[in-house]
């Protein structure tokens, strides 16, 4: 019975990266700063950004790829812990949990679901901020668990820029409780 539902698995991971593969686009000369910038969606983890100096190293350095919340997921999370930690005089807890949205390299949509069906349906990635983010399938949707257990799916995939790749994701993930 096991062999049956392994081939389907992987039958799905292989579809599943043909077609993700096929939906990336063509990179941006934007870089991630610039075009977090320029979101209307994003203005919460611009803000974010520019308060813990990350948007230098979000222009410049790379390739990266960052799990964007929208302004909706920030708000869904704690408009008032976001405030705080944007006006908190030490940025700590703020800067570890932007890094903990960013991994080095540039992961499209295809290179995790193909990450996923090496490692049987899962994959984890190791953050800028050094915590694991797990990633698996829910359906058709790409879900991240946070060691918390929190879950974000990504809500739009691959937006290739000059250096790296973003997904937007539904909610904030953790790297530890706050």
């Amino acid at each position: 019975m096991k062999a049956p539902v392994t081939k389907i698995l992987l039958g799905l991971c292989m579809a599943l990266v043909s077609f993700s593969y096929a939906q990336t686009n063509a990179p941006s000369l934007k870089s991630i700063a610039q075009n977090t910038n320029e979101s209307v969606d994003h203005k919460i983890l611009f803000a974010a950004v520019k308060a813990t100096n990350l948007d230098d190293i979000l222009e410049e350095s790379g390739p990266f790829t960052v799990f964007a919340p929208s302004d909706a997921a920030f708000q869904r999370f704690s408009q008032e812990k976001i405030e705080q930690l944007l006006n908190a005089n030490d940025k700590t807890e703020l800067k570890s949990l932007l890094t903990y949205h960013i991994v080095a390299g540039q992961l499209t949509a295809s290179k995790i679901l193909r990450a996923m069906c090496q490692g049987n349906g899962k994959a984890s990635f190791t953050t800028v901020q050094g915590k694991k983010l797990v990633a698996h399938l829910d359906g058709y949707d790409i879900v991240l668990t946070d060691p918390m257990g929190n879950t974000a799916r990504i809500t739009t995939a691959d937006l290739n820029l000059k250096n790296g790749v973003v997904h937007e994701i539904d909610s904030v993930i953790l790297p530890t409780q706050m």
